[in-house]
């Protein structure tokens, strides 16, 4: 039987703004690996995104990321401290311990896509 090895999975995001959006993930510390016809390409560490030049209302309204990482109050003071609730008027709620096992924390983007930020407890 042959063995199938995956190397990688990533999430196109949508963007209402698509400038908006890509200043919004270089604000939070995401660095912007490449920006090519509507693609850019994102990366944190071992974990990364595509960033589209595309929006739909109903898709962005439903779309959620996890980022499962190991300090997660670390991450919630460096999110605070980026300022991009402020400066992109978007959502930041606090950590909180979640009945699932996880202690996460939520933010939307200026296109509305939910992200939990989430370590294992």
């Amino acid at each position: 039987m042959e063995t199938l090895e995956s190397v990688e999975i990533k999430a196109f995001i949508p963007a209402k703004d698509y400038e908006k959006s890509k200043r919004f993930y270089q604000q939070l510390g995401f660095s912007m690996e490449s920006d090519e016809q509507g693609i850019a390409y994102f990366r944190h560490g071992d974990c990364s995104f595509l960033l589209q030049d595309f929006y739909n209302a109903d898709h962005a309204n439903n779309f959620m990321m996890h980022l499962l990482v190991k300090d997660v109050d670390s991450w919630y003071q460096s999110v605070k401290k980026s300022g991009v609730a402020g400066d992109f008027a978007v959502k930041l709620l606090d950590v909180k311990d979640q009945p699932w096992g996880m202690r996460d924390f939520v933010f939307y983007d200026p296109s509305g896509v939910v992200w939990r930020i989430a370590e294992n407890i």
